[in-house]
């Protein structure tokens, strides 16, 4: 029997006092998405540098900063630490993160499951399908924000009133349709422990869809001065403020906000947010009417290019043919495309035809080919969910649908849109769109 359990009742394999307490430190402000998560797992590793543990989830935040290469390495060492000195818990713990970190999602996914069945209060193996950026949500599934619902009702009972559970548990209910139950429950979690950036991210996203955007700004106003600049979401929390300013129409508001943290010579955030983010903004701002500087897209779109160089995740694709058809870059466009296209006809690309789809629309789109956008999106609409993310991140596509449908004169299509949203949740900004489909 070891001497130590994480902060959940599972045992360590380890006998230092030291590695065990850095560790537990370094889990938690990992599940909050707070600062010091790197340092705390590094003091565990140097405690003790045959306890497996803080080696792979040293290696899952090296991920998250796509530094793939110190990932899998450290990912390799702690499947030989767990091979000599590990329970099968820890075993089975280090092998799916180290799936996961592979790329290999089909095979984590299978993994997780099986391993949650067994110790359904590892959190950190259960934190790999249910954020916005997670297992389930990469895995083309159109069904990801129901699968990620129901794996949180399984294993509640296991969790009680614990703040990360019920941060992950709110926002599954909130992105699966149950908004009201989701703002409730998260925030009960964000009031357990303030220190949680995935909390205050969760919070905002039941406040989008919900319609809250005065107390959305207020909160992240009173909020983020406590939250360092570097922590994983920061930048992240702020879009969703920038968000708010342009359902005002606050097009000012909204570029500050780009300048001072989204921008790439200003963000410290992990490469796919550096990427989704600035993109997703810069592109709204322009469908929406406003200016852009195309000086903003050049030094975006080169970040991207460095950072995105191939085809990756649909996702991170879909970003990438936004700064490519604002930027009219045809020619990364076609290659991306034909990236894409290639992994479609050898069944690598689980999200399937939406991919290609999405990119072509919106090179059509910035090329004010507007009904070809229209002809393009439509049959797929249903099916954009599978590229990943969040409803908030997702919407931009819907978006350009309106927009292009109300350029190529199909008001009653967008009317019938806007009014179907509008049913869901309050929106200035649809509110506006509305008025001019009349």
């Amino acid at each position: 029997m070891t001497a130590h359990e994480d902060r959940y009742g599972l045992s360590l394999s380890t006998s230092s006092h030291e590695a065990a307490s850095a560790y537990r430190e370094g889990v938690d402000l990992m599940l909050a998405g707070w600062t010091g998560t790197a340092e705390a797992l590094e003091r565990a590793i140097a405690a003790d540098p045959d306890f497996a543990l803080p080696h792979i989830a040293r290696a899952r935040v090296h991920a998250f900063y796509q530094q793939g290469d110190l990932a899998r390495q450290k990912a390799a060492r702690a499947r030989e630490l767990t091979a000599k000195r590990g329970t099968e818990r820890e075993r089975s713990h280090v092998e799916t993160l180290a799936l996961a970190i592979e790329g290999r999602l089909p095979e984590a996914i299978a993994s997780t499951l099986k391993h949650v069945e067994s110790w359904p209060r590892d959190a950190v193996v259960l934190s790999l399908p249910l954020g916005a950026f997670g297992l389930f949500a990469f895995s083309g599934m159109p069904d990801h924000d129901r699968a990620r619902h129901e794996l949180c009702e399984r294993v509640a009972q296991h969790y009680g009133e614990d703040w990360w559970f019920l941060t992950m548990y709110g926002w599954a209910m909130t992105e699966n349709g149950d908004v009201a139950r989701g703002r409730t429950v998260t925030e009960r979690g964000f009031d357990l422990r303030r220190q949680n950036a995935h909390a205050a991210h969760a919070v905002l996203h039941a406040m989008f869809e919900d319609g809250s955007i005065e107390a959305a700004d207020r909160l992240v106003d009173a909020w983020t001065p406590s939250y360092d600049r570097a922590g994983i979401l920061h930048g992240h929390i702020r879009w969703h403020q920038a968000l708010g300013a342009l359902e005002h129409g606050d097009a000012a508001r909204a570029l500050a906000i780009y300048a001072d943290v989204l921008q790439p010579s200003a963000t410290q955030a992990p490469p796919l947010n550096v990427v989704t983010d600035g993109a997703s903004l810069l592109w709204r701002l322009s469908a929406y009417g406003h200016t852009v500087p195309e000086a903003l897209w050049l030094e975006a779109d080169a970040t991207a290019q460095r950072l995105f160089p191939k085809s990756s995740l649909p996702f991170a694709d879909v970003h990438m043919a936004l700064f490519a058809a604002a930027t009219q870059n045809q020619e990364a466009l076609a290659a991306r495309l034909a990236a894409i296209e290639q992994r479609l006809g050898d069944g690598k690309l689980p999200a399937g035809p939406v991919v290609p789809a999405i990119c072509r629309a919106l090179a059509a789109f910035a090329h004010e080919d507007y009904a070809s956008c229209v002809r393009t999106l439509a049959p797929v609409l249903g099916e954009v969910v599978r590229i990943g993310g969040s409803h908030a991140q997702r919407e931009l596509i819907e978006d350009t649908y309106i927009v292009a449908l109300m350029r190529s004169g199909e008001l009653p299509r967008a009317r019938a849109l806007l009014d179907a949203r509008l049913h869901r949740r309050p929106s200035l900004r649809d509110t506006r769109w509305q008025a001019a489909t009349v």
